[in-house]
């Protein structure tokens, strides 16, 4: 995150200060932080007008210079073939699970030294008409799976002082250095209602916030105040993807308010060669837990909980060794009254000495200290520990048009708690042309969510328009 301000918010850095601060960091690698200098300078640079399509050379001259439009369609499907015959009144999941068009339109509006995005998404799923499977499904499941209309990122920004920058609005907020294990990575609810199926960093929801940042020397301090109480979207019941055998109870979410506002704080430094971070959040967590209503009927809801965290990205030859480690407390659960505290922690490393290759491997252990027993039953279905692997291996071929990717994620060793394993091909047409193809396979388990999805398992694809 710093290093994406430090590049597009203080041009008073020499170039020789740049590249005093950036040795060790020159890799085509991708981390947290290039997906966040990405979406922050996206739309907002000037490329290099040898290396643009032509249709964006005719968009630029066709639009004032204040305004910057980008975008992408696609259409994306997915066949499940390892669901056995459904019974009576059910759904049936066989074949055709999917047949989405989706859209998303970005607006970038430069003027003086400030600038703002408002962005978009909107998908249809025909795979529900196709099927004939819409009369199995309620209003509200229907709502969230077939037709979305989504406002995303959508904020201001600009600098008050040499030193000091403001971001407001529907924004994104990476912390960490993991690409594929949230532990210290906690401002943004993910939506979850596919799983397995999208890397992390496209899963972010944009919540509504104040940013300040302050920058000297190799640090920046990031201060949040979260203004939307925003929360992770979850599979719904009569869904593939929903592990119990009848309805989650309503979900009772805190509401606007300033009782309600949470906070962050983030003290980042790069150096030559390795960087550090430290967090402190009074956020709400992602998990939620079932409470009784005066009138007995229980619901779902949130408590907000303390983080401290840290992380850190050692550069060493080929290798990025990577490590995080967040303290949480004031963590409610649904089976008892008292509050727990959690550590986690995780330590990674990515090995880029082989040609257009990178391979990587993280491990995470999360701990409930002070455990007692009654939290392994439902519906909290917790264990003392959890212990979370991701295994990435990433290739090019082709002049760099061509990329595969092999991801496996598990809890516990060899999946024994439940995971997945994708295997995906991409393929740039052109420039703005990729076709993408693969197969997501699935383990149950007894992690929460991963209960009952073995037979989940589907081919991908997807054909997308990015312009």
């Amino acid at each position: 995150m710093l290093l994406s301000v430090l590049i597009s918010l203080s041009p008073q850095l020499r170039a020789e200060e740049l590249d005093s601060l950036l040795s060790g960091f020159e890799t085509d690698a991708p981390s947290s932080e290039s997906e966040e200098l990405d979406g922050l300078l996206g739309g907002f640079t000037e490329g290099n007008s040898k290396d643009q399509p032509q249709e964006s050379l005719d968009q630029e001259r066709a639009l004032p210079e204040w305004l910057a439009l980008q975008g992408s369609l696609s259409l994306q499907s997915t066949l499940n073939f390892a669901h056995n015959a459904p019974k009576p009144g059910k759904p049936d999941y066989r074949g055709l699970s999917m047949f989405k068009g989706h859209g998303e339109l970005i607006a970038d509006i430069s003027f003086s030294d400030w600038k703002t995005r408002v962005g978009a998404t909107a998908f249809y799923d025909a795979a529900y008409r196709l099927n004939g499977q819409r009369d199995f499904y309620t209003n509200k499941y229907l709502g969230e799976y077939e037709k979305e209309i989504e406002l995303n990122e959508a904020y201001l920004q600009g600098a008050l002082t040499d030193d000091l920058d403001l971001k407001v609005g529907r924004q994104i907020v990476v912390w960490g250095k993991s690409d594929n294990i949230r532990i210290t990575d906690v401002i943004n609810p993910l939506d979850r209602r596919w799983p397995g199926m999208i890397d992390i960093r496209y899963l972010r929801l944009p919540v509504t916030m104040t940013k300040l940042d302050y920058f000297w020397d190799n640090w920046n301090v990031s201060t949040l105040l979260i203004h939307e109480p925003r929360f992770d979207k979850f599979p719904l019941f009569n869904g593939e993807f929903f592990p119990f055998p009848q309805p989650a109870p309503p979900l009772s979410a805190p509401d606007w308010s300033w009782n309600n506002q949470q906070f962050g704080l983030a003290l980042n430094g790069i150096f030559s060669g390795w960087d550090l971070s430290f967090y402190a959040a009074s956020v709400f967590p992602e998990n939620f837990f079932l409470r009784r209503k005066p009138s007995g009927n229980p619901v779902r809801t949130y408590e907000r909980a303390t983080m401290l965290g840290t992380a850190g990205n050692l550069a060493v030859g080929n290798w990025l060794i990577k490590a995080e480690a967040a303290y949480w407390d004031g963590l409610n659960y649904s089976t008892i009254a008292d509050e727990k505290s959690r550590f986690d922690v995780l330590a990674g490393a990515e090995y880029m000495g082989f040609s257009d290759t990178t391979i990587s491997f993280e491990i995470a252990n999360r701990r409930i200290l002070d455990y007692d027993p009654r939290l392994e039953a439902l519906p909290d279905a917790q264990k003392e520990d959890w212990s979370q692997y991701a295994l990435r291996f990433v290739r090019n071929f082709m002049n760099d048009t061509l990329h595969a990717t092999i991801l496996i994620s598990s809890f516990g060793f060899l999946g024994a708690d439940g995971g997945f394993e994708r295997l995906q091909l991409d393929y740039d047409i052109t420039d703005a042309i990729t076709l993408t193809g693969g197969v997501v396979l699935y383990e149950s388990g007894d992690f929460p969510g991963f209960r009952e999805i073995g037979d989940n398992d589907r081919i991908l694809f997807e054909l997308e328009y990015r312009f």
